[in-house]
């Protein structure tokens, strides 16, 4: 009996070295898998969340400034149309003003 136990023994030592390996080969695997994925991840033109931010906030600032000048500009034209009206010759229009 006492050869069986040695047997069964070096057995189990022999399943828990290759159980052992086995672990450490699926973490390499996994950490090789995942530096890949970094790597083809890295090479697409993917912006931080802190850039897209940024971005976002100019353009608003930059559709803001964009609404104050039509205004402006709005105000401009409808000035400029009553003067034509006022010192344009009767009958005369705000398109012939232009021409």
């Amino acid at each position: 009996m006492q050869s069986e136990n040695r047997v069964f023994d070096d057995i189990v030592k022999v399943l828990n070295g290759a159980a052992g390996t086995l672990a450490g080969v699926g973490r390499e695997a996994g950490s090789g898998a995942r530096e890949r994925a970094r790597e083809w991840l890295g090479g697409l033109d993917f912006v931080s969340r802190e850039e897209f931010d940024a971005v976002k906030t100019m353009a608003a600032a930059a559709r803001d400034e964009n609404d104050v000048l039509k205004a402006r500009l709005d105000a401009l034209e409808a000035k400029f149309a009553a003067q034509s009206t006022v010192n344009a010759p009767s009958g005369a229009s705000y398109e012939a003003a232009v021409d």
